[in-house]
């Protein structure tokens, strides 16, 4: 492995670093013209040997995690985060496991997404295609590398990696290992590839290299979101945070309503669709409230609860203040409240949720339709745990993230999601009747 074709340093000036970014830029920029020609077989062929890569080379990926997770401890980082770090031999082996899956999935480049035959004759085919260099910027989780770079290329894509400095040495030992399996491969070296991750300069010049990165995919806190989507020039996908609500209806089993609730709030609170705030219908709280706060106390979840809430769990609820409503906590916390009607529901999750995932537990056919319906949300859930939304859940393989947008891409993000589409015309000597004055735009066509 050569250091200038997987990885870049940033002990450098502020041209040099831009202009490292942008070689690396123009790097993937042809190794995505050769991409967009390998076959389904050679990028399956890639993905087999990345996985078998990780795992007989994990002692190495071990020792430069053990680097991170000491350093983020020694700095404070909270056990929250230290979570999202952490890498263990399970999980190198699932991270594996991610890219076979994704070889396993339907190739989706060349796909016919609609077309058919004109009255003239002329044949049309949209079809899927790779959408070139896509820069990926995230914080924390090492995973992130591994999924990243086995869905950009099943998706015939080049990808510019651009991780948190408190994963460096992570990610730089994984990216090392898919980089010398893609020149092993005989796959352009520029396929994959890791940028400066101390200077925050490195992310302004990746998201503004017009004509050299074609998306840039933002995944992390919401900080580190809306600056990539307010001051990139290159088309960017929004990821949002995970601001997710389970709303306990008047209708709901009780038993039922516990067992999502626990699960969207406990089974892994650092992650996005970890569940940040509980609503309660009033006339099943006084009955669901006593064993709900039982329950998330004996999980070690803190409760920030309303006035209401507060009258029933007493001393063990932290009374809440305006900034939970709108707070992801990727913790053992949790805001609730009672409120008197679906709609009020509803309205909470309109003024306070972040259009990634909100459920709605409940017997009534009706309300979950209605639910269904008023909720903004790239999924909803009904008598599910919003722990759900993630695109190997939803048969997708890994995912390159969970898209709150509404263009192009919205929800789990999976290798669709990372294409585009050209229009394919197959006429026989085919030309249109009449001209247009010299004068007179081409565009838009008329």
């Amino acid at each position: 492995m050569t250091t200038t074709e997987s990885t870049i340093t940033d002990q450098v000036s502020g041209d040099e670093l831009r202009e490292q970014v942008r070689d690396a830029a123009r790097r993937a920029k042809r190794a995505a013209a050769e991409l967009a020609q390998a076959t389904r077989g050679d990028k399956d062929a890639l993905l087999h040997a990345m996985a078998d890569a990780l795992v007989q080379r994990a002692p190495e990926i071990l020792a430069a995690n053990d680097r991170d997770v000491a350093a983020g401890r020694e700095s404070g980082m909270p056990e929250s985060l230290i979570d999202r770090l952490s890498l263990s031999a399970e999980r190198i082996a699932a991270m594996a496991d991610g890219l076979r899956t994704v070889a396993g999935l339907p190739d989706p480049v060349g796909e016919v997404v609609r077309g058919g035959v004109l009255p003239n004759g002329l044949q049309l085919q949209q079809v899927r295609v790779p959408l070139g260099v896509v820069g990926i910027v995230y914080e924390g989780r090492p995973n992130v590398t591994v999924d990243a770079a086995g869905l950009t290329l099943k998706a015939g894509n080049a990808v510019l990696l651009r991780g948190s400095s408190s994963a460096e040495h992570s990610n730089t030992a994984l990216v090392a290992i898919l980089a010398d399996v893609v020149r092993e491969q005989g796959l352009p070296g520029g396929a994959v590839q890791l940028l400066p991750c101390h200077d925050r300069a490195s992310v302004q010049h990746l998201i503004t290299a017009r004509g050299l990165v074609d998306v840039v995919i933002p995944r992390g806190g919401a900080g580190l979101i809306s600056a990539v989507v307010e001051n990139a020039t290159v088309s960017a996908i929004e990821t949002g945070v995970g601001n997710c609500h389970v709303y306990v209806d008047a209708s709901a089993d009780i038993d039922t309503a516990l067992r999502i609730l626990l699960n969207s709030k406990a089974r892994r609170p650092s992650v996005c669709n970890a569940a940040e705030t509980v609503l309660v219908h009033k006339d099943i709280a006084a009955e669901f409230l006593p064993r709900a706060l039982a329950e998330l106390h004996g999980a070690g979840v803190t409760v920030h609860g309303d006035e209401r809430v507060v009258e029933v769990g007493g001393s063990n609820v932290v009374p809440a203040t305006d900034e939970d409503w709108d707070t992801e906590f990727l913790s053992l916390d949790i805001a609730a409240a009672v409120v008197d009607s679906l709609p009020d529901a509803v309205e909470h999750i309109r003024s306070h949720g972040s259009g990634h995932t909100e459920a709605i537990v409940t017997s009534d056919v009706r309300a979950a339709r209605q639910f269904t319906v008023q909720v903004d949300a790239a999924a909803v859930m009904v008598n599910a745990s919003t722990a759900f939304t993630d695109g190997a859940e939803f048969g997708m393989g890994a995912e390159i993230g969970i898209s709150t947008q509404k263009l192009h891409a919205r929800g789990p993000m999976g290798l669709p999601e990372l294409t585009s589409t050209k229009w394919l015309a197959f006429g026989d000597g085919h030309v249109r009747p009449g001209s247009a004055p010299a004068n007179t735009s081409s565009c838009p066509g008329s």
